[in-house]
């Protein structure tokens, strides 16, 4: 991060043809990619959004989704033939699309080739283990989640990406971001776990109930926030509790910002993510933008850790990286305007307080 190109972003917006700031926080956007970036002159070139699918032990007895786990299979066969809301709007707002299997409990699908966007079948596990029964991942599983993340950052920035959106595709990955959530904020499960999916009342109760007994099984119940430098800890909530597809995003977060790459937060599920990145490495906060603010009530609590306020409020809460595409355009805007406006003097046109003789 470089403060003081952010100073000269800052300075540079005062000199522009408008009354200073008067493009609000499209200024702040442009000024943090400044800091990213080290130049005034910013841009958001080729980016992409890395979609981590996995399936969740959790969900195969616990009731904690209405859907079965099948379903991660069947949309990742979706988006490979183009028919998710992920597709559409990556088409809508020109960012490439990147699906990753980080641990799909399902075979290949038959057909991906000739797929209008990139796929890596690289699946660790069929799936997390049931983290009522045991720890989600094995630490081996947790590293190797983290290096495939850290592979989607390097070819990113290989392309010429700027920016990297962050998406994620798991039944059952509410409960474990749900479980994140109360590990690192101290907040009890029942301010932090939602709906999902589309839980009725009783099977949110069921919900709640079996990330307090996960919080209990695993010694991560507290009544304060984790330190927002306690790196072993918060590797610790990700390897109890967390999921193969979580556990990549941390590894982007973590790879993009060692590259210089911007990073979009989409919801409740890479906020998790991004929170658990951020404790192992605080200065990845810099380089973190909230797309939006999720229905789900846990991502509230998340985005207050991180210190983040989110650019849009839709009510969403679909996941997939949806939201952050619908961020991107917002943040290209600020850099546009960054880069591409003329100053007082270029324009010729009087600033203010400017006086003529005559």
């Amino acid at each position: 991060m470089s403060e003081s190109a952010r100073a000269r972003a800052r300075a540079h917006q005062d000199q522009l043809t408008k009354p200073p700031g008067s493009l609000g926080r499209l200024e702040a956007i442009a000024a943090q990619l400044a800091a990213i970036q080290g130049r005034v002159a910013v841009e958001v070139h080729a980016p992409r959004l890395c979609l981590f699918a996995a399936d969740h032990g959790v969900t195969r007895s616990r009731g904690v989704s209405p859907y079965p786990r099948t379903v991660t299979g069947q949309m990742v066969a979706n988006i490979l033939a183009g028919g998710a809301a992920v597709n559409a709007l990556s088409r809508a707002v020109q960012v490439e699309l990147e699906l990753i299997d980080a641990g799909v409990d399902a075979d290949a699908p038959a057909a991906f080739e000739g797929a209008a966007l990139s796929y890596v079948h690289a699946p660790i596990a069929r799936g997390t283990r049931d983290f009522l029964d045991a720890p989600a991942m094995t630490a081996s599983e947790r590293a190797a989640a983290l290096e495939l993340g850290e592979a989607a950052a390097a070819r990113a920035a290989q392309a010429g990406s700027t920016l990297v959106a962050l998406g994620e595709l798991g039944i059952g990955n509410t409960t474990s971001a749900a479980a994140i959530t109360a590990a690192l904020t101290g907040r009890p499960p029942r301010e932090v776990v939602g709906p999902g999916t589309g839980l009725d009342a009783e099977g949110l109760a069921r919900k709640v109930a079996v990330v307090e007994a996960a919080l209990a099984r695993h010694e991560l119940a507290r009544d304060a926030p984790l330190a927002s430098d306690d790196a072993d800890a918060a590797v610790r909530v990700l390897e109890r509790v967390g999921g193969l597809e979580l556990a990549a995003l941390v590894g982007l977060c973590l790879g993009a910002a060692r590259r210089g790459l911007a990073v979009v937060v989409d919801g409740f599920i890479t906020a998790a993510a991004a929170a658990v990145a951020a404790t192992i490495e605080p200065a990845l906060l810099g380089y973190l933008f909230a797309a939006h603010r999720s229905a789900e009530p846990g991502h509230r609590a998340l985005l207050e850790r991180l210190g983040l306020r989110p650019l849009l409020e839709l009510d969403m809460r679909l996941g997939e990286g949806t939201g952050a595409l619908v961020a991107i355009p917002l943040i290209r805007a600020a850099a546009a305007a960054q880069r591409e406006m003329a100053t007082f003097a270029e324009a010729a046109v009087d600033d203010r307080g400017a006086v003529h003789d005559g």
